[in-house]
């Protein structure tokens, strides 16, 4: 389907009676597209509607989603035995569609950051393999809520003490330091206190001081507002740990680094 801006351009050249067979060879189309515009005389596309190939059977639809406890694979299965002529693809995609089976997910909220205004924080597990053996190791994880800058190290244990190591490595490697600090109510980091009554230990406190940065916590069970560092743990564990053997030692690599 061409766009807008094509369809503008086909009708602007007509109207300087351009023959139609130079406008598509200018826009490189063909010219049945060519006559269709001109034809229509509106610069907006009529979208098709398609038919939807389940919908003729709708109703075994329903009634084998309640029969096989919503398993779409069986239900197809029990379709085509009924002689139903109808791909697993075109069926999900029609439930998807429909809402079959499926509760419309309700937005959390948004979150919008300035340049340097936030850094989160936080660790996960997860196992890696490591001198032939495989290891827990707790992924400590900053990312930078502008830019989504992620950088994570892998440690056996974190304490205060791999905490500060960690930050000040982050710091480094994203070369300055935000305005406040996000983190999960940690007893690494805070002395007492939860969320915004989150007083944080006078060591760690002066940490964040020497590099012009504040500690913040969010509100017990509100993983949504550290949601920038929450989902790369995904990433991290399925993605940059996934099939990968390492020495005993520090390995190094462009971005993320797993120390042990």
């Amino acid at each position: 389907m061409l766009d807008e801006t094509t369809r503008n351009t086909i009708l602007t050249l007509a109207a300087k009676k351009v023959p139609k067979r130079q406008i598509a060879k200018l826009l490189n189309i063909s010219r049945n597209s060519v006559k269709k515009v001109i034809a229509s005389g509106s610069s907006r596309a009529t979208p098709r509607p398609r038919p939807e190939k389940a919908e003729p059977y709708r109703e075994e639809i329903l009634e084998q989603y309640r029969a096989c406890s919503g398993n779409l694979v069986r239900v197809h299965e029990e379709l085509l035995a009924q002689g139903a002529q109808i791909s697993y693809p075109a069926l999900s995609a029609y439930c998807r569609r429909q809402g079959i089976g499926r509760k419309p997910k309700t937005p959390a909220g948004r979150y919008s950051f300035e340049p340097g205004q936030e850094m989160q924080h936080d660790t996960s597990p997860h196992k890696a393999e490591i001198g032939g053996a495989v290891r827990q190791l707790q992924t400590a994880s900053a990312v930078l809520c502008y830019s989504r800058m992620i950088f994570f190290q892998g440690y056996p244990r974190f304490r205060r003490f791999e905490c500060k190591l960690f930050l000040t490595e982050a710091l480094r490697y994203f070369q300055g330091a935000p305005k406040e600090v996000m983190i999960d109510n940690t007893h690494v980091i805070i002395l007492r206190g939860t969320g915004k009554d989150m007083i944080p230990s006078a060591e760690m406190e002066a940490f964040a001081a020497r590099y012009g940065t504040v500690f913040r916590a969010h509100a017990p069970g509100d993983a949504n507002r550290s949601g920038r560092v929450e989902r790369p743990f995904h990433y991290i564990e399925n993605n940059f740990l996934a099939g990968r053997r390492r020495r005993l030692g520090r390995l190094q690599c462009p971005g993320p680094r797993l120390v042990r």
